[in-house]
């Protein structure tokens, strides 16, 4: 029996639940440059472990492994679990859209149906994603992309065995720590200016997270603007700093004028039921 139907409304009840509260989160500023709200306890507990138990080992995912981050990735969803689908595309359903669109205060937003920026990922001991902020629009180039919801499921997650999120301000200068916990989710406004990262990943036990994102034909910033997934690097880094900073701008200019990028397609080619 497949879950997604129960799944959109465990979500919902639990956001409606610290609707106020989880608003106001959300509006009150942070010191770093993008509004987030984390939301603990999203699903029954039962309900988290077993999608943490049928959390595919990174072996059956893509290896991403450069100076920019070193992670597993997956958008290949109908290779594992169904239920790992279905709590993928629970945040996809127009119901759990409308209502986080609700709290965070998105106009007109939409869903990613084909994972563009989404998917599912692990990170193993040593792992890493540098700072940087995210691509400014989907596939198409039709609509940017306003906001982040990155789900964990490690059970037993502790700040100190690192993958913690950081969220820095728009110099990478300084940042808030939040936690990777188990059954947290992340509610993460982006823009030109919300750099983020992941701290390594100091534990034998994987860092596992679902990762959505909506999108809105409005621009966050207030202003048109483009770019591609935007690398820094951490303060101390200075020369790797450098090199990603060319980095990114080398690939923002292709991307403006080779639409498709040079990397390979990456999207879910299934269809959500």
């Amino acid at each position: 029996m497949r879950m997604k139907q129960q799944y959109v409304q465990m979500i919902l009840e639990r956001l409606e639940r610290d609707s106020a509260a989880i608003k106001a989160d959300f509006g009150t500023p942070k010191g770093v440059a993008t509004k987030f709200a984390a939301i603990d306890d999203l699903l029954p507990t039962g309900e988290a472990e077993k999608l943490a138990a049928s959390f595919p080992a990174g072996g059956r995912m893509r290896f991403l492994d450069s100076f920019r981050e070193k992670k597993y990735t997956s958008k290949a969803l109908d290779t594992f679990d169904p239920i790992i689908a279905d709590i993928t595309f629970a945040f996809q359903d127009k119901q759990v859209i409308q209502k986080v669109a609700e709290l965070t205060g998105i106009q007109d937003a939409v869903g990613d149906p084909h994972l563009f920026a989404g998917g599912i990922s692990a990170m193993e001991r040593g792992h890493f994603l540098n700072p940087h902020i995210d691509n400014s629009h989907d596939g198409a180039r039709k609509n940017y992309r306003v906001l982040n919801l990155l789900y964990y499921i490690t059970p037993d997650c502790k700040p100190e065995n690192g993958g913690n999120l950081e969220l820095w301000d728009e110099k990478v200068r300084t940042r808030v720590d939040i936690p990777s916990l188990f059954n947290r989710l992340v509610l993460m406004a982006t823009n030109d200016k919300s750099f983020h990262s992941v701290n390594e990943v100091r534990s034998d036990t994987p860092r596992r997270c679902i990762s959505n994102y909506y999108f809105s034909p409005h621009s966050p910033n207030g202003y048109e603007t483009f770019h591609v997934t935007y690398f820094m690097a951490r303060p101390e880094q200075k020369l790797r700093r450098f090199v990603t900073r060319v980095d990114s701008d080398i690939r923002t200019f292709v991307r403006r004028f080779k639409k498709e990028g040079l990397a390979r397609k990456d999207v879910y080619e299934g269809l959500d039921e």
